[in-house]
């Protein structure tokens, strides 16, 4: 009897694994067939136009297969790209709440969200979103990118500074990181002026100086605050730096330079100053046409402007070459005839824009350091050519 036991085991053991082998491709089936089901349900739902019905099945199947995550994120980046972001927030927030997934997987459904509430204009949200992933080393770049963008939307100056110098303390000096931080002191600095806080302005201009070694705002700055308090050396070494730092804003500091000159009667300076940049742009040498005026040499000043026009002819030289004349001539019809010209030439002047972005092709009239277009730091720049400089 004990012996038939013996021999019985191996084929009850042989019976039991082939019903549990039974049973486990059971459940498969069953498993494989409820995500068929949800599949073609949410297909279904999708070809009938119910977008929000086939959401809500969707999110149903991550119970049963975690590995549609990809899926999931996917299918939401194409709702928000279709401007359905209500539903592509709706995906990408049930992803970030499933403790089931992989914390990769989770970051990546985060960092998607935060492009969700950035189109939605829920810019809170999307920012509490992006700093959460200040610890992800895989998307920190993009959600400081992202938070960059945030601050300066809002106008969060400070904020903006704090995570600048953050990575610039984590990571080192980096260029572009270096050129925001500079503009970020400056635009909180404009803030301080605002509020006619000029010590505390003067510390953050310092500061934007030392933060991008080719800033020519903070300089620009710190020269219109000297002209004002009068401090008329500070202020001429401060727009000399411009020049040094870089030409092409040069035209910028000559203005305040040579209204320097006027309340301080240093000419001779003046055109030292310029002598070195005179054929940098049309500014340029209409302050030294200006000079000459100043010193009473009329004809030599004509000569010397109708010598630059031939070389690098500009609206506004012409303009100024016009004015010298009008003085010059007895005959008032002919007078009175190139006073008009001058005229329609100073409006079309007024009306052609002063600045360019180099990036996207933005024109205005206005200077602005971040561009309203394509939201670069420092690619506006001013106009070359015979509308410009």
């Amino acid at each position: 009897m004990l012996e038939l036991l013996f021999l019985l085991l191996p084929v009850a053991a042989g019976y039991g694994w082939i019903m549990g082998r039974n049973s486990v491709r059971q459940a498969q089936r069953k498993q494989s067939s409820i995500l068929s089901r949800h599949y073609y349900k949410g297909l279904n739902f999708l070809l009938s136009d119910q977008p929000d019905k086939a959401v809500d099945t969707l999110i149903k199947m991550i119970n049963l297969n975690s590995d549609t995550v990809e899926t999931h994120i996917a299918m939401g980046n194409f709702f928000r790209h279709r401007g359905e972001t209500d539903r592509a927030i709706k995906i990408h927030q049930n992803l970030v709440n499933r403790d089931e997934i992989q914390p990769s997987q989770q970051e990546n459904a985060l960092k998607e969200l935060g492009k969700d509430y950035m189109q939605a204009g829920f810019l809170e949200r999307a920012e509490n979103a992006y700093l959460q992933l200040l610890n992800s080393d895989k998307h920190l770049l993009d959600a400081q990118q992202h938070l960059f963008s945030i601050y300066q939307t809002t106008k969060e100056w400070q904020r903006a500074i704090e995570l600048a110098e953050r990575m610039v303390n984590c990571h080192g000096d980096n260029d572009d990181v270096s050129e925001r931080l500079s503009h970020f002191y400056c635009e909180q600095a404009e803030n301080e002026l605002k509020q006619n806080k000029t010590g505390d302005a003067l510390i953050l201009l310092q500061k934007a100086v030392n933060a991008d070694e080719h800033a020519v705002r903070p300089w620009l700055m710190l020269g219109e605050i000297a002209l004002t308090q009068k401090r008329f050396d500070d202020a001429r070494h401060y727009f000399v730096q411009v020049a040094e730092h870089d030409i092409t804003w040069f035209s910028e500091a000559i203005p305040s330079l040579e209204k320097i000159a006027e309340e301080t009667d240093k000419w001779d300076l003046f055109e030292q100053l310029l002598s070195a940049h005179w054929h940098e742009c049309a500014t340029s040498y209409l302050a030294m046409v200006d000079i000459k005026i100043h010193q009473g040499k009329h004809q030599e000043a004509a000569d010397y402007l109708i010598e630059q026009l031939r070389q690098r002819p500009t609206m506004k030289g012409f303009k100024t070459l016009m004015g010298l004349y009008i003085d010059q001539i007895d005959d008032k019809a002919s007078a009175d005839s190139l006073r008009l010209l001058k005229e329609l030439v100073e409006e079309q002047i007024t009306q052609r824009p002063k600045y360019r972005c180099v990036s996207c092709g933005f024109s205005g009239r206005k200077l602005y350091w971040l561009c309203p277009s394509c939201k670069k730091w420092n690619v506006v720049k001013p106009i070359k050519g015979l509308d410009g400089e």
